[in-house]
C-alpha cells in the first residue's frame, strides 16, 4: 500500500509552511521557487505563513504534520541549524525530526563599518580592535542569531574582540550603524545591499568561500587571513521525519528542476544569494555539519536564548 501511494505522488496540492511573517527573506524564497517547484512536481503548491517564537511555531507545526510529503518547511539556519544551537527550549530535535529535501539558496554574510567608524577597509577596522580590545561595538539581529553566532565565529577565528550589540531584528540595527550609534555590524548581505550601494555603510569584508558577484570589490575573511571563515546562512526545504525515500526523491528532483528555471535563479540572484545545487544526500549531510558548527560556537560562547 505504502509503495502504490508513493507511486501516485502527488495526487494533491503541496503546502510549504514558512515559519515567519510576509515579504521577508524565507517568504520572498519559498513565494520565488514555488510556482516552478508546483509545475515541476504537477501539482500546485501552496505558501502559508505560521510565524511566531523566531520560527519555531512554523517548524513546530510541520514536525507534527502527517509524513506524506504534502506538509513542507522552508527552514532556514534560523530554524533548523544555528537558532536550535542556542534554543533552550526545544519541542524538536531538527536532525531526528526533520528531513532534508534539498536546498535553495545561501546568503552570505556582509561585515560592514558604519559612516563615523575610523576605519577605511578590514586592515584598519582590526587596528582599532586591537587597540580597544571589547570596546568597539558590532550589532547583530539579536541574540542566538544567525549573525550573533557569525560575530562569536569571527572573534575566535580572528582572535579579536568586540562588544556585541543585539537589536531586535536587522532593521533597527541597520538604522542605528546607518546614523553611527554602533561602529560595526554583521548582517545577510540580502539586507545590506541596498544600503551598501547607497553609500550610507561601508562594506569591508564578506563571509562565503567567494567574493559575491554583487559586491566583487569585496574580499573575502578568508582572503583577508581568517582562514577558512565562513558563516553563510542557507533557506531550504525540509519535510517531518518518516517520508518515504521515493517522495523524498520526487520532491528532491522537482525543487531542483524548479531552481534550474532561468527566471527563478536570475531573481535569487537580484537579492544576493548563490542558488545551492545538491543531490539529497549530500544536503543532508551539508545540514548535519552546519549544525554541529553552530553548537560548539554557542558551547563555547555560552550562548543560549530562552
Amino acid at each position: 500500500m505504502t509503495a502504490v501511494h508513493a507511486q501516485d505522488f502527488p495526487s494533491k496540492p503541496v503546502r510549504i509552511v514558512v515559519p515567519w511573517p510576509p515579504a521577508g527573506n524565507v517568504d520572498i524564497t519559498a513565494r520565488t521557487v514555488a510556482p516552478a517547484f508546483g509545475e515541476a512536481l504537477g501539482q500546485q503548491v501552496i505558501v502559508e505563513n505560521r510565524a511566531g517564537a523566531g520560527g519555531r511555531i512554523g517548524t513546530e507545526a510541520v514536525v507534527k504534520s502527517p509524513a506524506d510529503g504534502y506538509t513542507l518547511l522552508l527552514g532556514s539556519s534560523g530554524t533548523v541549524t544555528a537558532g536550535p544551537a542556542v534554543w533552550k527550549h526545544l519541542a524538536f530535535d531538527p536532525l531526528k525530526d526533520l528531513l532534508p529535501v534539498g536546498p535553495i539558496q545561501s546568503v552570505p554574510i556582509v561585515l560592514t563599518l558604519a559612516p563615523r567608524t575610523a576605519a577605511a577597509n578590514y586592515g584598519e577596522f582590526v587596528s582599532l580592535v586591537r587597540q580597544k580590545p571589547g570596546q568597539v561595538s558590532m550589532a547583530s539581529a539579536g541574540n542566538g542569531s544567525s549573525n550573533h553566532l557569525a560575530i562569536e565565529l569571527w572573534m575566535r577565528q580572528a582572535n579579536l574582540q568586540v562588544l556585541h550589540v543585539p537589536y531586535k531584528g536587522s532593521g533597527p540595527a541597520l538604522t542605528d550603524l546607518i546614523g553611527s550609534q554602533v561602529q560595526s555590524m554583521m548582517d545577510q548581505l540580502t539586507a545590506s545591499i541596498g544600503h551598501i550601494r547607497e553609500g550610507r555603510i561601508r562594506a569591508i569584508a564578506i563571509s562565503s568561500p567567494r567574493r559575491s558577484p554583487l559586491l566583487p570589490e569585496v574580499p573575502t575573511l578568508d582572503e583577508l587571513g581568517v582562514k577558512g571563515y565562513e558563516a553563510s546562512t542557507f533557506t531550504a526545504l525540509f519535510a517531518p521525519a518518516g517520508v518515504s525515500a521515493s517522495t523524498i526523491d520526487k520532491l528532491n528532483l522537482a525543487l531542483r528542476k524548479a531552481l534550474s528555471v532561468p527566471a527563478v535563479r536570475e531573481r535569487y540572484q537580484a537579492m544576493g544569494v548563490d542558488v545551492m545545487d545538491m543531490p539529497q544526500p549530500q544536503f543532508a549531510a551539508y545540514v548535519r555539519t552546519d549544525y554541529q558548527k553552530w553548537q560548539k560556537v554557542a558551547r563555547e560562547g555560552n550562548i543560549a536564548v530562552d
